[in-house]
């Protein structure tokens, strides 16, 4: 359809309700809330007064209970289902991924405090050597510029260090999948499998970082349980993808994980009252997935339509995730970015040079259609 006759047709049909229904409910059809796209989070991301709205909203059903020090209540519920979700017989709640993957480790490293880990990895770029300070463990970087952690590589590193005139034998691989630094690419899932195997022949233990997991499946057509198996202890984010204001899950076999929640308040990780942090994720967590992949035709539908325009092309992410660019031909970056939010569309700021703009899918999509997002973009390029 020619770009100038589709901005016109603002009674273009919607699509499908099971495409189009909102993401999060809002109070009523007229309220300014729940209404907003965007482009650049995990999760929908909540405005505070749309946060206090659901919170609300869910500490009030019948038999919501608190939790005490993050134990027990809400907390101890959303670790029994993560812990069956992630074919783990045990879970537990930390305020923060940088925490849940420094205790698991810490934990399966015992005296073996050699770790291997990405060089692109959250762990190793954004702890602040917190493995070293904290708990003296020595980090070992790999894969630079890659998402995969290879065999060969591995293997390298345990016959090197099982070499040297001081014994430090690899006591744990840590492995994040999707990788952020990688625009949220997959680490390859048989390599993993490789990995694993020969982890487990040389009595190395294994950390997944998985903060983004739960948008694997869609794109690999694994399980959860199909790459968490690979791992002793695995780290969700709970406010990513599923809008909790703050946390994360760590689960793993009870050995590991039970009496682990002292080391938890050693880090400071004790927080009072956990519940208002991760109240509404339990709800997010049951639909995310099909939400997830119902987000991701929406978006197939809008890249569709704006092909047609002429000013945009789109660049997917070699086994990607939930990222993908768009570059937008002859747009001001300013007016384009400040026009689509205006109209409840939230991107980030194009690359001045090139005006590519990186786009993230997540369940906000869910608010509008195909049609509605992409006239909202296409007249955001002409302003």
């Amino acid at each position: 359809m020619d770009r100038r006759h589709f901005l016109a047709a603002g009674g273009l049909a919607a699509v499908s309700p099971a495409l189009g229904r909102a993401a999060a409910p809002g109070p009523d059809a007229g309220s300014p809330l729940f209404r907003r796209v965007n482009f650049v989070s995990d999760g929908v991301d909540y405005t505070p007064v749309e946060y206090a709205t659901r919170l609300h909203e869910v500490a009030s059903r019948e038999g919501f209970a608190a939790d005490y020090y993050s134990l027990g209540g809400a907390v101890e519920a959303l670790e029994k289902k993560f812990a069956a979700l992630l074919g783990k017989e045990a879970a537990m709640f930390v305020p923060t991924g940088t925490l849940a993957n420094h205790l698991a480790i810490r934990r399966l490293a015992g005296r073996n405090q050699r770790v291997l880990v990405q060089a692109e990895s959250h762990y190793f770029n954004d702890s602040g050597d917190g493995a070293q300070a904290l708990s003296g463990l020595t980090l070992v970087p790999m894969g630079l510029g890659q998402a995969d952690v290879t065999l060969d590589e591995v293997k390298a590193w345990v016959e090197r260090t099982a070499g040297g005139r001081v014994r430090t034998p690899i006591g744990v691989i840590s492995i994040e999948s999707p990788v952020r630094r990688r625009d949220h690419a997959m680490a390859d899932f048989a390599q993993m499998q490789r990995v694993a195997a020969y982890a487990r022949e040389q009595g190395i233990r294994l950390h997944l970082d998985g903060a983004r997991l739960f948008n694997v499946p869609l794109h690999s057509g694994k399980s959860l349980t199909d790459v968490t198996a690979l791992f002793d202890t695995v780290y969700v984010s709970l406010w990513k993808h599923f809008n909790g204001a703050t946390g994360a899950i760590l689960a793993g076999d009870a050995s590991v994980i039970e009496g682990l929640f002292h080391e938890r308040r050693l880090f400071g990780g004790a927080m009072p009252y956990a519940w208002p942090q991760m109240a509404l994720v339990a709800d997010h967590v049951d639909a995310y997935q099909d939400e997830y992949a119902r987000a991701w035709r929406v978006t197939e539908a809008m890249m569709a339509l704006l092909a047609g325009d002429g000013r945009f092309a789109f660049t997917r992410v070699p086994h990607g995730t939930s990222r993908f660019f768009m570059t937008v031909k002859g747009a001001d970056p300013a007016a384009m970015v400040a026009y689509a939010r205006r109209h409840d569309v939230v991107m980030a700021t194009p690359n001045p040079q090139t005006g590519t703009v990186g786009m993230q899918v997540n369940p906000s999509v869910l608010r509008s259609t195909p049609e509605a997002l992409a006239r909202v973009l296409m007249a955001a390029a002409s302003a």
